[in-house]
């Protein structure tokens, strides 16, 4: 007899133990969460972040202690007119301005967290006073020190009720941004979870069923969080693992728990009460249970591409995605069939007095695919050739914006105005436009070099300031050099945006023209250029060198799941083409949204005339993985078909017919999560979530039911090659039946899709053990 797998085995141990499977999985989330609170979250530092000439520069700077330090803003301006961009403000009384301005510098100076409190710098129209402080620690501590300096900052404003004194800079908004984020989640999980809700009702009719598989998800997710409090000790997190855990938790979980609610019942309606729910659970094990199991493991490899990136963010959505999909296939496999034996014991305990009563019990036969889903298979069906071509043109249309996209690094200017600091730093930059841009040129060199170093630097300063392209206010250039002499920053301002084209031109001369003809001339100095524009200019560069290597891996591994699970090649093949097409059509619509200004009141956001840069390499990874939710689970039934001796044509048919419903059921979730996050008002996780959705709607609706059905059927026995397996189950047909007849269209004949060897065998086998 063949061995039976882990999955069966281990759905057969939850069977026949219940309730020790269900306690044993409330015990697992309690320590995971319980280990996680204990441990810890390990958050990423500066360190961690740095990339390239710009992590480089940031590394000397630090070691010098001439850092770029997060800077706060205090604008004090009078109460009458009306304020920046709709207008300008009403001017100064010099005496109570004066006055704000000592009591603002005398309270930040008392503060620990305030390094220093620079001398107040007067707008060009005179109107505007600005307190420039800057703050102690690193970038990534700058939030928790922003609280007692607003707190400073509303007591002069409510001493001096004639001025409008206001704070904001890189902290402020830094802690504003984080705030909205966790306020957008929270709306997004209350979008989420009712329509999920009515979807699950849906699909089962029943409000018990439909609270399995949001159980299991919560569940895996809150377990989850737990394991990665743990693993950030491991690998540093950034705050975005845990959002990442809230968008793929949600999605896979109830995905996996629906394919296999999905199979038990189908198993249930063909036995005809011949077998116990235990039985049930057990031969969905074998067929749904396997799918998971292999659709998880391909999701988890596909996804370790992201630390090909050897980056602290994407090894933070790595960690996160790999971590909540690993627990959701554990708990698809280990307590889910327990809860179905549970729901099933109680069905057949109803049913029986049911008929005790003479009364007719509940048929549970699935129903074929519907009207909507065979018109939408018709064309495939019947011509085949015509359904592949024009659906392969329609994709490869949608993704020709993509061949524009333009990578940016989201920055402030990226930021929604609804945050009350943005709104301010809008103000600072009307009335300082200069403090836009900083470019910090840092200079290592011998201590006796440092006189050198800093004529060199004064002349780069003096070049930029004739170049149109910089700004800078009046006086000596912002010159700083380390107790020991080896280091010294220059400080340079541009009034552009960050991500604009000037803004990068700007930092392109410094490092390419005008510190080459300054310092590049003096023997033995390091030199490095960091600030928000260069960062973002070297991530995208390092994004772009990475990118083959992650996506190189990410093709062979998708390959090479594909291969194993089905044995075939040329199913191989097919798969990495078809991924590469859904992927690419989605970036091409999301181009086609975001990089222009058409629809930035439609979805509220504001175009950087590009696309974040690490939208696209997570959009490959994450939807290659998650496709194979799609593609595991429909090709399995057709070869599953297949191999029960069913025509190639009609297992196809028939194979996709049978998914239809629990296919478009979890892409509807699935599209529900994601495009729950276009409402959120971070523009990357706007842009992620639309081009996941996207994603998911192209792979369901055209992939899945176009393209994949007509060159199944055009490709017909080759598509197993080079396994005879199927080849050897036609000849058994064949001689058992003569030539078998293909069942209606979404019904296979009887004989076709009889039980698997041994399933009816497995109800005997457990009724024995118990």
């Amino acid at each position: 007899m063949r061995k039976r797998s882990v999955t069966v085995r281990v759905a057969r141990w939850s069977a026949l133990h219940p309730w020790r499977a269900v306690i044993g999985w409330l015990v697992f989330v309690v320590l995971c969460l319980g280990g996680g609170i204990a441990a810890g979250m390990n958050s990423a530092t500066t360190e961690d972040f740095r990339v390239g000439e710009a992590g480089r520069a940031e590394a000397l700077a630090a070691e010098g202690g001439v850092q770029l330090r997060p800077t706060e803003h205090v604008l004090i301006r009078a109460a009458s007119g009306r304020q920046g961009r709709q207008g300008q403000p009403g001017r100064l009384e010099e005496a109570r301005a004066e006055a704000a301005v000592r009591d603002v510098t005398a309270r930040m100076k008392a503060l620990p967290e305030v390094a220093s409190v620079a001398a107040p710098v007067r707008s060009a129209d005179g109107r505007v006073l600005r307190i420039q402080v800057e703050l102690n620690g690193s970038e990534q501590e700058d939030q928790k020190h922003v609280p007692p300096l607003r707190e400073q900052t509303a007591q002069v404003a409510k001493a001096y009720p004639d001025l409008v004194i206001e704070e904001t800079g890189d902290a402020s908004v830094s802690k504003g941004v984080d705030d909205q984020r966790n306020e957008d989640l929270k709306f997004s999980e209350a979008i989420t979870l009712p329509i999920t809700l009515i979807t699950l009702a849906v699909v089962f009719g029943s409000v018990i069923m439909v609270g399995v598989p949001l159980l299991l998800a919560i569940t895996s997710i809150v377990a989850t969080m737990g394991l990665a409090m743990l693993a950030s000790h491991l690998l540093p997190d950034t705050g975005v693992g845990m959002s990442m855990i809230l968008l793929i938790g949600m999605a896979v979980g109830v995905d996996y728990t629906l394919f296999y609610l999905k199979r038990e019942r189908e198993e249930r309606a063909r036995a005809g009460g011949r077998l116990t729910s235990e039985a049930l659970v057990e031969a969905a094990a074998a067929t749904a249970g396997r799918a998971i199991v292999v659709s998880g493991l391909a999701v988890i490899v596909s996804t370790t591409a992201l630390y090909l990136a050897r980056d602290v963010i994407f090894d933070s959505l790595a960690t996160g995605t790999v971590l909540v999909v690993a627990v959701a296939v554990v708990s698809s496999v280990t307590v889910l069939p327990a809860l179905l034996v549970m729901l099933g014991r109680r069905t057949e305990r109803r049913e029986a007095k049911r008929l005790a009563q003479g009364k007719p019990v509940r048929a549970y036969g699935e129903k074929g695919p519907g009207r909507a889903w065979n018109a939408l298979l018709a064309p495939a069906r019947r011509r085949p050739v015509l359904t592949l071509c024009l659906s392969v043109l329609v994709m490869l249309g949608l993704a020709l914006p993509a061949l524009t996209m333009n990578l940016k690094n989201p920055a402030r200017d990226s930021f929604s105005r609804e945050i009350p600091a943005v709104k301010g730093y809008d103000r600072l930059l009307d009335d300082f436009p200069e403090q836009r841009v900083r470019h910090l040129v840092v200079v290592r060199a011998e201590a006796s070099q440092v006189a050198d170093v800093r004529r060199a630097l004064t002349a780069l300063d003096r070049a930029a300031q004739a170049d149109p392209l910089f700004s800078r206010p009046s006086g000596a250039p912002l010159l700083r050099s380390s107790e020991d002499g080896r280091t010294t920053t220059l400080e340079l301002n541009a009034p552009h945006p960050t991500y604009s084209e000037k803004a990068e031109d700007s930092l392109a001369h410094v490092r390419e023209a005008y510190l080459p003809a300054t310092v590049g001339k003096l023997a033995g100095v390091e030199t490095a250029v960091t600030g928000e524009v260069a960062r973002g200019v070297d991530y995208v560069q390092h994004q772009n060198e990475k990118l083959p290597l992650v996506l190189g891996f990410l093709l062979l591994m998708t390959f090479g799941m594909t291969v194993y699970a089905f044995r075939s090649v040329v199913l191989g093949l097919l798969g990495v083409g078809l991924n590469l097409l859904s992927a690419a059509s989605a970036l091409g619509l999301l181009v086609l949204v975001f990089q222009g200004t058409w629809a930035e009141d439609l979805l509220s956001f504001v175009s950087l005339g590009g696309i974040s840069s690490r939208v696209p390499l997570f959009l490959f990874v994450i939807l290659f993985g998650l496709s194979m939710d799609y593609q595991v689970f429909v090709v399995s039934r057709i070869r599953e078909a297949a191999l029960n001796g069913v025509p190639t044509r009609q297992a196809v048919l028939d194979g996709i017919a049978s998914s239809a419903k629990v296919v478009t059921s979890a892409a509807i979730v699935m599209v529900t999560v994601f495009a729950s996050f276009v409402m959120l008002h971070i523009l990357e996780m706007k842009q992620m979530g639309f081009v996941l959705a996207a994603a998911v709607l192209l792979d369901a609706f055209v992939i899945r039911v176009m393209i994949l059905p007509a060159a199944l059927l055009l490709l017909g026995r080759a598509t197993w090659w080079p396994s005879g397996a199927i080849r050897r189950a036609e000849a058994r047909a064949a001689e058992r039946f003569g030539n078998p007849a293909e069942g209606t269209f979404g019904h296979p004949s009887e004989e076709a899709a009889a039980t698997a060897p041994g399933q009816r065998a497995a109800g005997r086998r457990i009724a024995q053990d118990r």
